[in-house]
């Protein structure tokens, strides 16, 4: 009798209102994939669920998780901390579940560092224009004008981590870019060649970056 086959981790990163979040999720209902939901000290949005969205807690209980070491990782981002704990991760990657991680750059580069025994496939998002980042930005519940310049500052930083990814993709329509993430996927998972245009992605970051 054969063991089962571990699953994959999946990292999706990007800069604030690139899409990651609309992205992650689209892949765990259409693929049946399972997102890891990250701890954070960020005020729920609205439309955000606790324990479905991401687990909402104070930063006293955060900061009791590092010290225990329960995070595979954790960045602090706009003043808020944001975290993945280990156990419920291992366990679906453990019952063979590709597991996605909607995290930004850091929280990628301390997983990579961490060198666990699972395949690990890390994807970048980028928006078609930083015209378009602005305007997703200020239609998402941040009518503060200074929380939006705030993230198209950071933005500029964000975007120089292009080059750690396995793959770079932008999204300019929803559908386009799950179907191309999930063609990507399914390449590596069979070890396929892919018609990846590393050129086409140099020149569009070449164009977000003046």
């Amino acid at each position: 009798m054969s063991l089962k086959e571990e699953g994959i981790i999946i990292i999706l990163s990007s800069p604030s209102g690139a899409g990651k979040t609309t992205i992650s999720k689209i892949l765990a209902s259409k693929k049946n994939y399972k997102i890891s939901v990250s701890h954070t000290t960020r005020k729920p949005r609205p439309n955000e669920v606790n324990g479905k969205d991401y687990h909402f807690v104070d930063q006293e209980n955060f900061k009791s998780l590092i010290d225990k070491e329960e995070f595979l990782e954790h960045a602090k981002v706009f003043n808020n901390y944001y975290g993945t704990t280990k156990t419920s991760v291992i366990e679906e990657l453990e019952k063979g579940k590709n597991v996605i991680f909607d995290i930004d750059w850091q929280g990628t580069e301390q997983i990579k560092k961490k060198k666990l025994k699972y395949r690990l496939i890390t994807f970048f998002i980028l928006p078609p224009s930083k015209k378009v980042l602005f305007e997703r930005l200020s239609n998402r519940d941040m009518k503060d004008k200074l929380i939006v310049e705030e993230r198209m500052r950071e933005f500029k930083k964000d975007i120089l981590h292009w080059g750690n990814y396995n793959y770079v993709v932008i999204n300019d329509d929803l559908e386009k870019c799950y179907t191309e993430i999930s063609i990507l996927i399914e390449s590596e998972i069979n070890n396929q060649k892919t018609n990846y245009d590393i050129k086409k992605i140099e020149k569009h970051i070449n164009q977000l970056i003046i």
